[in-house]
């Protein structure tokens, strides 16, 4: 896929609880706001749209009906993941022949659930599933890093602060858009009461609302559409078998769908340094321990060392990769079926010097990392991007 697509378009509108919005009202926003960031391009020429919701719309009329268009519309859902995969179809349609531009289209209403996250229907089972709340499964991550590498606690604690503190730092400088915009000192990170194990509230990512969008075509075409597209370098999706809590061996240090899936995009984009050859990534950080661990299995840091990376700020806007710079799934906010697109729109703004008070210089290949489901049981999804064909 290195080349094959760019996306011309983009549009992303706060994230947040939104209690005065609706799914369609945030469909349409960020639809029709990717549909005028491109000059001379309306609504008609989008032949198909590839539409990513977990819990805020079924089948693709939701998308027809808040348009009022009459295209082929796919809705996708693959947990966390379902606004990548989203893209990652669109994508194929385009490279394929099939459309000359399509969109992918992320929302989810989270907030309006009266729950503290998605109302899903549980699929029958044979009664042996745990019943566990996401921040417990979570919580089990720091514990397992701490046995795997023969790390300190207290230095895996001070680089979880670390994340929250830089994540919560740059989602200030993104006040348009991300649901907290407040910087918070490590002291009141540190100081909060824990909700699971050693997790706090400020080491979970915010359940929010919101919807982000992409308009895609064949990257010879994009230059037709606006002089500064950004082109899809690699890409992949990796489904694990769900093996991870039987598995002997498994300590939930690493990932093993991440770090596959990873490996596969970066073939696909030429990619054999990513600490080297990337300027940016937008990561899944659902809670602080996800992001540490990512920080290994991305091949940002060796193994076990990535609490110190954390602590010596390699990660963060003046560090030698930034993570997360517009504040990521901790302060930008998690309306599960936009995050994906999200991830991919900071990249546009960066890749096209247009992210403000947060712009990094220069940047040259930015990666979306995003994922969905528990620790042992992921679907992972990785991308690289570049300003540049």
């Amino acid at each position: 896929m290195r080349d094959r697509v760019a996306i011309v378009g983009m549009g992303c509108t706060r994230f947040g609880e939104l209690w005065d919005q609706s799914a369609d009202d945030l469909l349409i926003e960020a639809a029709l706001d990717a549909i005028a960031s491109v000059p001379g391009l309306r609504k008609d020429d989008v032949e198909a749209y590839w539409y990513a919701t977990v819990a805020s719309g079924h089948a693709g009329l939701p998308l027809a009906r808040a348009l009022k268009v009459e295209r082929p519309v796919t809705r996708v859902e693959n947990f966390c993941a379902s606004g990548s995969d989203a893209f990652r179809n669109a994508a194929f349609a385009v490279a394929a022949g099939i459309y000359d531009v399509a969109m992918a289209v992320g929302v989810e209403k989270v907030k309006d659930s009266g729950y503290s996250g998605l109302t899903l229907n549980a699929l029958p089972g044979d009664n042996t599933a745990a019943e566990i709340s996401n921040p417990a499964a979570y919580a089990m991550l720091p514990a397992a890093y701490s046995r795997a590498y023969g790390v300190d606690p207290g230095d895996i604690r001070r680089a979880l602060t670390h994340i929250a503190w830089r994540n919560h730092a740059n989602g200030a400088r993104n006040p348009a858009r991300a649901q907290y915009t407040s910087e918070v000192p490590k002291e009141k990170i540190d100081r909060a009461p824990r909700i699971a194990g050693d997790l706090s509230v400020f080491d979970c990512s915010g359940v929010s609302d919101g919807a982000a969008a992409a308009i895609i075509v064949r990257a010879e075409d994009a230059l037709g559409y606006t002089d500064k597209p950004i082109y899809l370098k690699g890409m992949s999706l990796h489904a694990g078998m769900s093996d991870g809590a039987v598995t002997p061996g498994v300590a939930y240090a690493s990932f093993p769908e991440v770090v596959r899936c990873a490996e596969l995009a970066y073939a696909d984009a030429g990619i054999t340094n990513p600490r080297e050859q990337l300027s940016m990534a937008e990561v899944h950080d659902c809670f602080t321990p996800t992001e540490l661990i990512l920080m290994e299995d991305l091949g940002f840091s060796q193994r076990g060392q990535a609490w110190r990376d954390v602590l010596n700020g390699d990660f963060d806007l003046g560090g030698t990769l930034a993570v997360n710079p517009d504040g990521g799934l901790k302060s930008f906010g998690h309306p599960v079926g936009a995050s994906g697109l999200r991830m991919i729109f900071e990249l546009w703004l960066q890749l096209r010097g247009e992210a403000g008070p947060r712009q990094l210089a220069s940047p040259r290949l930015g990666l979306a990392h995003n994922m969905g489901g528990l620790p042992g049981e992921f679907v992972s999804f990785v991308a690289v991007f570049g300003g540049e064909r």
